[in-house]
């Protein structure tokens, strides 16, 4: 059943990456709402919002789970991919940004959607070139990978690079921005979503 499982998350996310392409849309702003049990339904965003409960690993190897959150008021999570040139164009921006703002009680954290083989392992090929463009790009914050508590994250997610915000708890805060951004703008965008977490 777990294989089943793998098998159709990978199959719907490589579908939907392939319909969205890399994609930087013009919308900015749609809103993602998946539950901590990736039924993708919205609920109460106290009790059970879209990072509460979660175990990962990065892409060093290190396990992770919700407890990464805590200590910061807003954590931007970047959902990017090895083939998107517009990804990989704002890691630099990221990478510096999370420097800048990591004293200011906000963390950027990315999550590589296309690392998975069709039945739901890991790639080495494809976690190894993430490695490379994380190492190229100065993007030097926790980069995870898909786990199954991500798969109904990720299986809502239609383009990349895809953006959200979450609080110290794991509730999602504002919406998702569904695009790449200029430094500026993002400067603008956490400002923005912070104040709306410490107001």
């Amino acid at each position: 059943m777990r294989k089943f499982h793998y098998l159709l998350s990978g199959a719907l996310l490589c579908g939907m990456l392939a319909l969205g392409g890399c994609g930087q849309t013009a919308a900015d702003g749609g809103t993602l709402e998946p539950t901590a049990d990736g039924s993708g339904t919205q609920g109460d965003s106290a009790s059970s919002g879209v990072l509460s409960s979660f175990a990962a690993t990065d892409l060093d190897g290190n396990a992770v789970d919700q407890s990464m959150l805590e200590g910061y008021d807003l954590t931007m999570v970047n959902v990017w991919a090895t083939f998107c040139g517009p990804c990989i164009s704002e890691m630099p921006d990221l990478g510096a940004l999370a420097q800048e703002y990591k004293d200011k009680g906000v963390q950027i954290v990315g999550l590589v959607s296309d690392v998975l083989d069709t039945d739901g392992s890991l790639n080495d090929t494809q976690v190894q070139t993430a490695r490379d463009i994380v190492a190229e790009t100065g993007a030097a914050y926790p980069h995870l990978l898909p786990s199954d508590d991500l798969l109904g994250v990720l299986a809502q997610i239609q383009y990349v690079p895809t953006t959200f915000f979450v609080d110290s708890t794991g509730a999602q805060v504002g919406s998702a921005v569904i695009s790449a951004q200029s430094r500026d703008k993002w400067v603008e965008t956490i400002d923005a979503m912070l104040a709306e977490v410490q107001g």
